[in-house]
């Protein structure tokens, strides 16, 4: 059975400017090292769930995966597979749910979730999915923003009053989940680029009052790696 999907406009309708977001962030590998970390990559099966246009499909699968990624919007599967054909990569990417992933049970060691639909209550669908795939040991990896922190969390929360960090991080404590904190970086190359990052982020007001405000071409970024062994 088919899920209801909730859009994610910044990707679905200007895919090419979230491509520049994909490029600008963490270019030191904070996030990669950190799961790393968790589950050493080379020889593992892994799952990015909403993995979008596919960024980071390939990069997995350099690092030594056999990587799957899963993508509920018809376009962006597109662009993945096109992307996986001009790279000339392994990876392979399918049309697929987070809440019916298109997997056996225990097939899996590593699911990455990337700003993709693990953003608190009401995924609990998704996670029991999680414990279906994954294989005893295995790792659930899902990068979240960290509304309490940095320049872009800061943005974040002006922009989204109605975010609560508070009510989030007690979600995932229940769930079970350890909530590791790290720093990353959007660094751009060019003003423009930064700009058009920041207005398919934020509404349009906070957008204008933040890149009023804000000088150069770097923005320091706290995440919230949340992660749990099954």
């Amino acid at each position: 059975m088919r899920h209801t999907v909730i859009r994610s406009p910044n990707i679905w309708d200007t895919p090419e400017v979230y491509e520049l977001e994909n490029i600008a962030s963490d270019r030191a590998g904070v996030i990669d090292r950190a799961i790393d970390a968790l589950h050493p990559l080379r020889g593992a099966d892994l799952l990015d769930v909403g993995c979008g246009t596919g960024f980071h499909l390939p990069r997995f699968a350099e690092r030594g995966a056999r990587v799957l990624g899963v993508e509920p919007h018809l376009p962006l599967v597109r662009r993945a597979a096109n992307r996986l054909r001009a790279r000339g990569s392994r990876a392979r990417v399918v049309a697929g749910d987070a809440e019916a992933l298109p997997l056996g049970a225990g097939s899996v060691d590593v699911v990455h979730a990337r700003w993709a639909y693990f953003f608190g209550p009401g995924c609990e669908p998704g996670l029991d999915e999680l414990a279906r795939v994954l294989r005893p040991g295995g790792v659930a990896c899902l990068v979240d923003n960290d509304a309490t922190r940095s320049t872009f969390g800061a943005w974040f929360s002006r922009a989204y009053p109605a975010y609560d960090p508070v009510a989030v991080q007690r979600f995932w404590d229940r769930q079970g989940f350890t909530t590791q904190a790290l720093t990353i970086e959007w660094r751009f190359e060019r003003r423009e680029d930064l700009e058009a990052v920041v207005r398919i982020e934020l509404p349009p007001g906070p957008a204008d009052e933040v890149l009023a405000s804000h000088e150069g071409l770097v923005v320091d970024y706290a995440v919230a790696l949340r992660w749990r062994r099954y």
